[in-house]
């Protein structure tokens, strides 16, 4: 059975309700999974929710797109912090890589990464589905660089999700000791203990309850 430390339990649909946000907490706190992952808006309401557990806050930053202002993307990290937030899940400027402009890129992470400090929890999510596989270590190397504590798969909203493939290409940029987490049609136990193989050290689903069954 899969640790239960390994998920990021995640409700971060558009008409989630606080009482559907309240019960991801809930099933957090009795499997005592990584964190609770939501956006923005619900960041301060899980803070007091997990208040006193081990399971994090987590928010996600720049989403799904990725494409606002590196200084729109650090009010946002500075709001989820001041409301609670421990980990902070940030969306790469896709086409800025693709454009080659990896100076960018670089700095937009590095940005959130001051903002966060040393305490909170900065995952990168390099979006792979519309990435080359060159692109994709690229993406990893930038993050490594800007000093990201992880780089991850996927939003979950584009054209596709997290792959075994990508994840060992994910690992094998980044090395042994920097997180990497899949995330992203994880549905069942076989689909989870396959990015875990390839890697993962994290994994962010809204399929929790079935995976661990």
């Amino acid at each position: 059975m899969l640790n239960t430390k390994l998920f990021d339990h995640t409700i971060l649909k558009a008409d989630a309700t606080e009482s559907q946000v309240a019960k991801i907490c809930d099933e957090a706190l009795a499997h005592d999974f990584a964190s609770v992952c939501v956006n923005q808006y619900y960041t301060k309401f899980v803070a007091e929710k997990l208040k006193g557990s081990d399971v994090k806050v987590c928010t996600v930053v720049g989403f799904p797109l990725g494409m606002s202002d590196t200084r729109v993307k650090a009010f946002e990290t500075c709001a989820a912090i001041e409301d609670g937030a421990q980990e902070v899940d940030m969306v790469i400027n896709v086409g800025a890589l693709k454009d080659g402009k990896y100076d960018f890129v670089r700095s937009d992470i590095q940005t959130l990464k001051e903002v966060c400090g040393k305490d909170i929890v900065l995952k990168v999510i390099i979006e792979t589905c519309l990435l080359t596989d060159e692109e994709k270590v690229k993406a990893c190397e930038l993050a490594k660089e800007a000093g990201a504590d992880f780089v991850k798969t996927s939003t979950g909203f584009s054209t596709g999700g997290a792959k075994a493939a990508d994840v060992a290409l994910m690992r094998k940029t980044v090395g042994p000791d920097m997180g990497v987490k899949a995330s992203g049609g994880i549905h069942n136990a076989d689909e989870a203990q396959a990015m875990v193989d390839a890697g993962a050290s994290r994994l962010g689903t809204s399929a929790t309850l079935a995976i661990i069954g």
